[in-house]
Parts: structure tokens; C-alpha cells; sequence
């Protein structure tokens, strides 16, 4: 049994470095992400026998957020305070959004409002799932909603910014310093540390903001100043592509048709607010469009911060807007729903119970 799983894991690999490979070859943007995940997705739908590895997930976010935390200078610190309106628009838009979505999901997709609401909630797929569990709606609906919404604003926005030509510094990036091993060493292991006290703690996305915060934390107080070399990068997007193209099963686009079709319009038709909230937000303030579209678009963390950092699109103000909207809707969404909707739905059904 043991060597079972263990050679799914390696064929996963395997299959993860074709991907990518391929993905480079046929000049696929973010090679290093799609081309595993749209790899190992395919190839556990057609049930072949590939598996993830979590605890490389797990690497994969370590890299990343110690990529991102890099690029929090005093200078670009003192942007993201200077533009905190921005951060409390991204606020509004993701409730809206999720206002909506639930209607859209709950009507069309013929679910009950709690299913509906923590599929709609623009937050990480962990996340919301546990708070759906803990409130008991359908766990198994409310991980592939996320899991498709991700799928599309991965697919979406990169193919759209590639055939669009969105490429450049961002005005945020600013000059990057030299490797220095030694600074990577001190980086490396305070992210580490940091990581796993997150991890205990139980933080989301603990093994991205943990190094996140431990590099940015260096950087800001000018300890140690250092690029994270490419292959890192690469790396972590190669773990990360493997792990979110392992959630597919065979079963995910047959079971609930309806319910998959809601949340697909949902994630285009969120897909199409930002942009027009970007366009209204970039004739505002002199903050880069693209930018502003990374920082809002309702996908994951990682996925758009990477995004940010491979297409040269303002890293930390992505960064900035991806993780302040995961805080709040985290810390609302359970909120809103035990103390706004669940009331009114009990009182609706109480009514209803009394009605002839």
C-alpha cells in the first residue's frame, strides 16, 4: 500500500515537470503554474494513477511568500499606507460579490443559501470549507466551487494579460539587489520559523504569510536585502500547479451539473466586475491597472501574487490587496452568516411551517 502511494506521487511529479515543460515550450504564460496544474487535473480526471504530495504544497507556498516578502521595502510600504483606500474598496467589492454570487449559486445552481454563501465568499478553498462544515452546509460543493473559481481566474486572467501584452515593471517593483547567500540563509530560516509557528497556530495560509512576513519584516527594516534566485521561484509555482491540479477527481464535473454551471458564471461575471471597478479605481489614483486588477480579481493568494511577479505587475500592492481581502473575508464570512443570514433563514422557515 505504502509503495503504491508512493510511486502516484512520483508519477505526479513526473507528470508535473512534463507539464511544465510543455507549458514552456508552447510559450504558455506562467509555465511553471498552469502546466502542472492543468497536467496532473487532466490526468486525474482520466483517473490515472497521480498524486500530490502535501507537505511540498507546503514548500511551494514557503517559496512564494518569501518571494513576495522581498519586495516589501520602506519605500513600497510607505505606497501601500498611502493608498489604503484602495485596500477598503477591495473590501466592498468582495462582499458585494458574494451577495451576489449566493443569489446566483443558490437560484441557478438549486443549492440551500448556507451551501450557496460559503461557496460565494471569495476566499481560499481551505478556509471556506471549514467554516462551511462548522455551520453545516455541503463541504464537498462548497471545495469545487472554489476549486473552479480558482481554475478560472488562473486560466482567464494570465491568457488575458498575455494576449493583451500586460507586461512591465509596475512602477512597484523598483530595482532588485543582487543573490546574496547569506541574506537567502537568514530569509530562509526566520521564514521557516515563522511558518510553522503560523502553522501551529492555526493561520490561513500559514505557510505564505508566515515567510511572507519574515521576509517582508527583514526588508523593511533593511537586515539583509537579496533577490530569491529564479529556480526557487520556479519551484514553488511547480508545487503549487501539482497540488491545486490534484484536487480534480473524476467525479467533480459530473456531480451537481446545475451547481458547477451557477458557480462558472459567477466566477466570469466576477471576473468582469473587477475589471470595470479597476478602470473606475486607475482614472482615481496613479496606481497601474493591471495592478489593480491582480490585487481584487477573485482568485487565491498565491495564484495572483504570482501572477503579479512573473508579468512585473506591482508585486507588493498584489500582494497587499490579495492578502487584507483573504483577512477580512475570513473573519466576516462566518460572521454574516450566523448573525444575518441564518436568523432570517430560520425565521422564513419558521413562517412557513405555521403557514396552512
Amino acid at each position: 500500500m505504502f509503495s503504491q502511494v508512493l510511486l502516484k506521487r512520483i508519477f505526479g511529479g513526473l507528470a508535473a515537470l512534463v507539464g511544465a515543460g510543455l507549458a514552456i515550450a508552447l510559450n504558455v504564460p506562467l509555465p511553471w503554474l498552469l502546466g502542472p496544474l492543468f497536467t496532473v487535473a487532466i490526468l486525474r480526471l482520466l483517473q490515472a494513477p497521480v498524486a500530490a504530495y502535501q507537505p511540498l504544497r507546503n514548500v511551494g507556498q514557503w517559496a512564494i511568500g518569501v518571494s513576495l516578502g522581498v519586495y516589501f521595502s520602506p519605500d513600497i510600504v510607505g505606497l501601500i499606507a498611502d493608498n489604503w483606500a484602495v485596500l477598503f474598496v477591495g473590501f466592498i467589492v468582495s462582499l458585494l460579490l458574494a451577495i451576489a454570487g449566493t443569489w446566483i449559486i443558490a437560484n441557478v445552481g438549486r443549492v440551500d443559501i448556507k451551501t450557496a454563501w460559503f461557496s460565494a465568499a471569495i476566499g481560499g478553498a481551505s478556509e471556506m470549507s471549514i467554516l462551511a462544515e462548522r455551520y453545516g452546509a455541503r463541504v464537498d460543493l462548497v471545495a469545487s466551487a472554489h476549486s473552479l473559481r480558482v481554475l478560472a481566474v488562473v486560466t482567464i486572467i494570465p491568457f488575458g494579460f498575455e494576449w493583451s501584452g500586460i507586461i512591465g515593471a509596475g512602477g512597484s517593483s523598483l530595482g532588485q539587489p543582487p543573490v546574496d547567500p547569506m541574506g537567502l540563509i537568514q530569509i530562509g530560516l526566520l521564514a521557516i520559523v515563522i511558518g510553522h509557528l503560523f502553522s501551529r497556530c492555526r493561520i490561513v495560509s500559514a505557510w505564505i504569510l508566515g515567510p511572507l512576513l519574515a521576509a517582508a519584516l527583514l526588508s523593511v527594516f533593511e537586515v539583509t536585502a537579496t533577490t530569491i534566485p529564479n529556480w526557487v521561484v520556479n519551484s514553488g509555482q511547480l508545487f503549487l500547479g501539482w497540488s491545486l491540479g490534484d484536487r480534480y477527481r473524476p467525479a467533480f464535473f459530473k456531480a451537481a451539473p446545475r451547481f458547477l454551471t451557477a458557480v462558472a458564471v459567477f466566477s466570469v461575471g466576477a471576473i468582469a466586475v473587477v475589471a470595470l471597478v479597476g478602470l473606475v479605481i486607475s482614472s482615481l489614483i496613479p496606481i497601474a491597472l493591471p495592478t489593480i486588477w491582480l490585487g481584487m480579481a477573485p482568485g487565491g493568494l498565491a495564484e495572483m501574487a504570482i501572477t503579479a511577479k512573473v508579468l512585473m505587475l506591482g508585486v507588493p500592492m498584489v500582494t497587499a490587496l490579495q492578502v487584507s481581502r483573504m483577512a477580512f473575508v475570513v473573519i466576516v464570512t462566518g460572521w454574516i452568516y450566523q448573525h444575518l443570514i441564518e436568523p432570517r433563514f430560520r425565521s422564513t422557515a419558521h413562517i412557513e411551517d405555521k403557514c396552512p
